[in-house]
């Protein structure tokens, strides 16, 4: 693509040759004469420009540069760069039709231009939306609803009472909507017998699912993912939970059964969130950080830290403060 036709796609404006056409994106130091790389800090400008890339992505401070290379000029360059790469390495589009050994049921309803891979089996009263991929080996329940462009990756498995919105991506490996974690202990015996867990699982449009991660339905209600949620490998989300718009949350962080995270939360890795305990819009919880059950944590933009999760510059006082109280000792 030429720069101009990418800078009338993602919003920036040229500067330089607006005609030289690039190939695919890379890094500014595996980056060849076809590629476009980005620098998010006026530092870096130079290393760039020395670079064999063939433009460049920077912010406003490279306007009034004097460059020997073209670049595309943006607001926020890092966003522009994924927004190009997109363009310049769209997602694989699979040939459309039912793989042979595939077991489809008969009254499953399949939209247009759908592929379904290798030993898929899709249950009874499945619903899946135009132009969605069903990778090799997943295991669709009866009465799942996938949406139109969905993306599931190979072994993955979808319980009954799931339903997926559009543009979900569910990579390898992660199971859907399976039984909470729920019992009831029967004190005469000490036996435990299990709580019903007949709920649903919904998941909204444009979320993506890392590999290997498991989302358990409702006890008698819904486990709800928000629009636009992106969930790391290896994360556990247990029976009840809900989870706002836009939450982004980190590899083997695990969130326990009727816990709320509201929209625009950041979740780092390794994070355990209790039963019950809410987690308010737009808070940051670093990595490694323990919320304690039915615990309110609040403040927009806050970053909290440790365990229990405090605000990062109280965490950080209490670190000094022992630190002292070590050397004294």
């Amino acid at each position: 693509m030429t720069l101009e036709e990418i800078s009338q796609a993602i919003g920036a404006r040229v500067s330089g040759d607006s005609k030289i056409e690039v190939s695919g994106v890379a890094s500014v130091a595996s980056a060849g004469a076809g590629h476009l790389v980005f620098v998010q800090e006026q530092e870096r400008l130079a290393e760039a420009v020395a670079s064999k890339a063939g433009a460049i992505i920077a912010g406003d401070f490279a306007a009034a540069v004097s460059s020997p290379k073209p670049m595309l000029i943006a607001a926020q360059p890092r966003l522009a760069f994924a927004r190009a790469a997109r363009l310049l390495h769209p997602p694989r589009r699979y040939p459309a039709g039912v793989h042979s050994s595939a077991v489809v049921h008969r009254s499953a309803k399949i939209g247009k231009q759908v592929s379904i891979g290798p030993n898929v089996v899709l249950g009874e009263d499945c619903s899946l939306g135009d132009r969605t991929r069903i990778g090799p080996g997943c295991c669709i329940a009866n009465g799942v609803e996938i949406g139109s462009d969905c993306f599931i990756d190979n072994n993955v498995s979808i319980y009954s009472g799931t339903r997926l919105g559009n543009h979900v991506a569910v990579h390898s490996g992660s199971v859907l909507g399976s039984e909470g974690f729920g019992y009831v202990r029967d004190p005469e015996s000490g036996r435990y017998e299990q709580f019903p867990q007949l709920g649903r699982l919904e998941i909204g449009d444009d979320s993506e699912i890392g590999a290997n991660v498991t989302i358990d339905r409702g006890a008698l209600d819904a486990t709800v993912i928000g629009r636009g949620v992106k969930i790391d490998n290896l994360v556990h989300i247990a029976h009840n939970v809900e989870i706002g718009d836009n939450v982004v949350i980190a590899a083997l962080t695990g969130i326990s059964g009727s816990s709320v995270i509201e929209s625009n939360v950041v979740v780092g890795g390794q994070v355990g969130i209790g039963d019950h305990a809410r987690v308010q819009q737009g808070v940051v919880l670093g990595s490694g950080s323990g919320v304690l059950t039915k615990k309110i944590v609040r403040g927009k933009g806050v970053v909290f830290w440790g365990r229990p999760a405090r605000p990062l510059r109280e965490y950080l006082k209490e670190l000094a403060v022992l630190a002292r109280l070590a050397k004294k000792s």
